[in-house]
Parts: C-alpha cells; structure tokens; sequence
C-alpha cells in the first residue's frame, strides 16, 4: 500500500471539511471563510483579533478583512478595543451568529466522528501526542524563522 506525505493527508482533511460543511454554508448562504471565522472565534475565545485568525487559519489578511467587514455589516460580528492597546480590535460574536454557531459546532463535532472512525482510544492518544509534539516543533521552527535563528 502507498504511504501518503502528511502534506497530502492534511490537504484531504481540509477538503473532507470544507466538503462536509458546503451544505450548511449554502443553507446559510454564507462563505466557508466567513463561516470558519466564527466558529474559529467561538472555539478559541482568547485568539479575537484579525492577526489572531489569520495566523491560526493561514488566511491572507486581505481577504480575511473582506469577510470580517461583511460579517460586521451584517450583524454576525462586533468590533471592540482590546483594553491596554487601542490599536488592537478585538471581534466578537453576536447573539445573532449564535445559532450559526451552534449549528456548526453539531455539525464539527459529527465531522470529528465521521473522521475518527475505525480507531481505537489507544490510537486517538497517540495520535494526539504525536500531533502535539509535530506541533510544538512546527511552533519552533516558525519562530527560528521571525527571530533569524537557527
């Protein structure tokens, strides 16, 4: 059996997701990236600014504002300042993203399932130690990059 690069298995998962949720976008007649954006500041309520969720999500900064500004003109998001730092802009969610937002966590945590099928606890703990570290050493190679180091 051919062995896929972790490069080919993690682009499949993004488009099993993006696959997953196009029926409800479309139902909610709303972009995969303004759709990720909040569920992205409902699960990672510390991570609330623009440079928070294009660094979490890689997504370029243009078309990240693109869609936070349409969010804001539609009343799914609200800009606050970030107390301590007036050039900060904190988003936060309204009341009437909620249902999307509920909606959506039913929706990733039947993904989650569907993705984790066939594998046992015992898999899904090593496979989470195995992330974490793969994670930590991406954390520090990306910060060799910003501060020169080697």
């Amino acid at each position: 059996m051919e062995r896929k690069s972790n490069i080919a298995i993690f682009h499949h998962i993004t488009r099993a997701y993006e696959h997953y949720c196009r029926p409800l976008c479309r139902e909610l007649n709303m972009p995969q990236m303004a759709f990720d954006i909040l569920m992205f500041l409902a699960n990672n309520p510390e991570s609330c600014t623009a440079k928070d969720i294009s660094h979490g999500r890689g997504y370029r900064e243009n078309i990240l504002s693109i869609n936070i500004n349409k969010l804001v003109s539609e009343g799914y998001l609200e800009r606050a300042s970030v107390e301590g730092d007036r050039r900060k802009v904190r988003l936060v969610c309204t009341k009437k993203a909620q249902p999307i937002i509920e909606r959506g966590k039913k929706a990733l945590e039947e993904f989650n399932r569907l993705m984790k099928e066939g594998l046992s606890t015992e898999d899904m703990e090593v496979c989470q130690r195995c992330l974490e570290i793969v994670g930590k050493n991406a954390e520090r190679i990306e910060k060799m990059e910003r501060t020169g180091e080697e």
